[in-house]
């Protein structure tokens, strides 16, 4: 049975658009990242911690300042004190002059005064605090100097192969330098180093003297399955975190560099949580706050 010729030409019309569609859907638009910083500050990376597979990683082995990121290996070396049973939770640290006078962000501690390790570790992952950084530095290396290379060898043993330590606090040093790839090492040698002391980077505030001290670390209670680590800034680094991620089988670090404020910062750090958790074919393509990338 013959079609008739409008028939014929409708069919073909149909055809073709479906032809057209489908030519359209096979090549999607690329993801849009916005990137809440400037090329030459910017660095992160996203980094299967189970596996040790990278999942995404822009100028991850970059130099960049990693501000008070510089704290994960100040309680890293504070953890294998503890393990050591070099110190406890009850060992009294002395605060010196030298410690008392850092800038802050600080509790304010005074010279002669001394605090527990215990509330130490608190007052170094929530506050974030120069003067504690500097006292545990002081007693545990005996000066910060002799500190800060046991921290950089240490982070030779780790593998990062990219880090110099100058201090422990994370302030101000030009010859202090680290890399978004060494700063994902730390984040995950720490989880697997000391796994009964790793819950203290979920405390989003602690007690001090009757008064509560609250964080920086945002990402907690924000994202469900995030579960710390450690924020920084000063301002030759721009705002910074490493991000851990632990829930339905999957453990995930990300890490967020140069940001120019610690809300962008933290939306950046979620966003790239959110595509590894469920990755895209495509490369997304990276919108700087200077251009395009």
């Amino acid at each position: 049975m013959s079609i008739p010729p409008l028939n014929i030409r409708i069919l073909i019309a149909t055809l073709a658009l479906l032809v057209f569609a489908a030519g359209c859907t096979t090549v999607p638009p690329a993801e849009v990242l916005a990137v809440p910083a400037a090329p030459q500050k910017y660095a992160a990376i996203v980094v299967d911690a189970r596996t040790g597979k990278q999942i995404f990683e822009v100028n991850s082995t970059a130099p960049r300042y990693p501000a008070s990121l510089t704290k994960m290996m100040t309680l890293y070396l504070t953890f294998e004190a503890l393990e050591s049973g070099r110190i406890t939770k009850e060992t009294p640290i002395p605060v010196s002059a030298n410690a008392a006078r850092q800038p802050p962000t600080k509790l304010h501690l005074r010279t002669g005064e001394s605090i527990d390790v215990d509330t130490a570790i608190r007052a170094l992952v929530v506050k974030s605090a120069n003067d504690v950084a500097i006292a545990v530095a002081e007693y545990l290396g005996g000066s910060e100097e002799q500190f800060a290379a046991a921290m950089t060898a240490k982070a030779r043993q780790l593998g990062m192969r990219s880090t110099v330590f100058r201090n422990a606090s994370g302030l101000p040093d030009e010859g202090q330098h680290t890399t978004a790839r060494d700063m994902a090492l730390l984040g995950m040698a720490l989880r697997r180093r000391f796994p009964q002391h790793y819950h203290y980077f979920s405390d989003r505030d602690f007690m001090f003297r009757g008064k509560q001290v609250r964080g920086h670390n945002d990402m907690l209670g924000r994202v469900a399955g995030v579960d710390g680590i450690k924020t920084g800034y000063i301002r030759a680094s721009g705002f910074n975190i490493v991000t851990s991620y632990n829930m339905g089988g999957r453990q995930l670090v990300v890490v967020v560099m140069g940001a120019d404020t610690a809300r962008q910062r933290n939306d950046h750090a979620e966003a790239l949580l959110q595509r590894a958790l469920a990755p895209s074919s495509r490369e997304p393509r990276l919108i700087f706050a200077g251009g395009a990338r």
